[in-house]
């Protein structure tokens, strides 16, 4: 039976500078990922994801600052002292090794007993829906199979600490879906602390607790999916975290926390994020926007220069005076076309207020 050992992990202003660089690749991050929870370090490439992911497996050394994990300062352990295991992107599977010989193969070089090895392969690979396939080479099995390989060789150790460094990467989107399920189940099942590296927003958003975004080599924002989709703190994390149309405006007024705004001739209330009457900047997201067949009073006038089917959605474009739009409509059957004079509407949770 595998059990879970699952320890915190924080990082206290840690900075990594490669050597010959000028530019930090972490650059003064202190992170929390609480024991348990399944913690998505998200952005675009060389945002320092990766890097903070092999820093906390002590496959890079921090330049300053601490890593502790468990309440044990780990800074300076190598990643053969640290009690953390790391599911690659590419699986790092033994071609010539059966299913049940990957598995098992961590925990031979770590000295447990013959018959607590057979038990712990054959529990991992149960775990991972495998226990049938431990006599077959990693050949003979699929991407998303290999991938939970790779798993259960990373749980029969039963670390503090799991980590996935782009785990789906490899597959197809439909796989993508089934072993992001896969994973996510097994974390609340067992219990683990789990840190997750990826670029893709949609798996982020499915998988995550919480979400680390990074930009630059700096935390952007962190917090729960929902925390990051309905109220974006910037205009890098509002387009990066799904998709927003980002729009200049004005904070007319703000009282008792909430601000009235004007975008065009349309005058919207909204949480006033601690912003000041004056120039501000609003991000929308694209399904947040109603499209009205005519534009009434409070609706922002607009013209469809374009509308997409794409099955479950169109996907319109339209012109405004404050600037382009980019809108979803989930009613495929609507009676849009480029050229419409429509309007645009937005619920109440729809735009937010954002920093530069």
């Amino acid at each position: 039976m595998i059990k879970s050992n699952a320890a915190s992990v924080e990082f206290r202003g840690v900075t990594k500078v490669y050597p010959g660089s000028k530019l930090a690749a972490v650059d003064n991050v202190s992170i929390l990922v609480e024991r348990g929870k399944l913690v998505t370090l998200l952005g675009p490439s060389g945002c320092g994801k990766t890097t903070t992911l092999r820093m906390i497996a002590g496959l890079e050394f921090v330049t300053s600052g601490n890593i502790v994990i468990g309440g044990i300062d780990v800074t300076t352990l190598p990643a053969t002292e640290r009690d953390v295991s790391m599911v690659f992107q590419s699986y790092a599977l033994f071609p010539h090794m059966t299913v049940r010989e990957n598995v098992e193969y961590g925990l031979k070089f770590s000295g447990f007993p013959k018959k607590e090895i057979g038990e712990r392969g054959m529990a991992g690979l149960s775990l991972v829906g495998l226990q049938d396939y431990g006599a077959r080479l990693p050949s003979q099995l699929s991407g998303g199979q290999q991938q939970r390989v790779a798993v259960a060789r990373a749980l029969v150790l039963e670390p503090q600490v799991l980590l996935f460094d782009e785990p789906l990467s490899n597959l197809d989107a439909k796989l993508r879906r089934q072993v992001r399920e896969d994973i996510r189940d097994l974390q609340v099942k067992l219990g683990l602390t789990v840190v997750y590296v990826t670029h893709d927003q949609e798996e982020a958003l499915a998988v995550s607790d919480r979400i680390i975004v990074m930009n630059n080599a700096v935390v952007a924002q962190e917090g729960t999916p929902r925390d990051l989709y309905d109220a974006p703190a910037n205009a890098f994390v509002a387009d990066f975290i799904g998709e927003a149309n980002l729009l200049e405006c004005e904070v007319t007024m703000v009282k008792d926390g909430e601000a009235s705004v004007r975008l065009g001739p349309v005058n919207l209330t909204m949480s006033a994020r601690g912003r000041s009457p004056g120039p501000a900047r609003l991000a929308i997201r694209p399904d947040r926007i109603e499209l009205v067949k005519s534009s009434t009073k409070n609706t922002l006038p607009a013209t469809l220069t374009k509308v997409t089917y794409v099955g479950k959605h169109l996907e319109c474009v339209a012109e405004t005076e404050v600037g382009p739009f980019f809108a979803i409509c989930n009613d495929v059957d609507a009676p849009f076309k480029p050229g419409d004079k429509i309007g645009l509407d937005f619920p109440g949770r729809g735009p937010v207020l954002i920093k530069d």
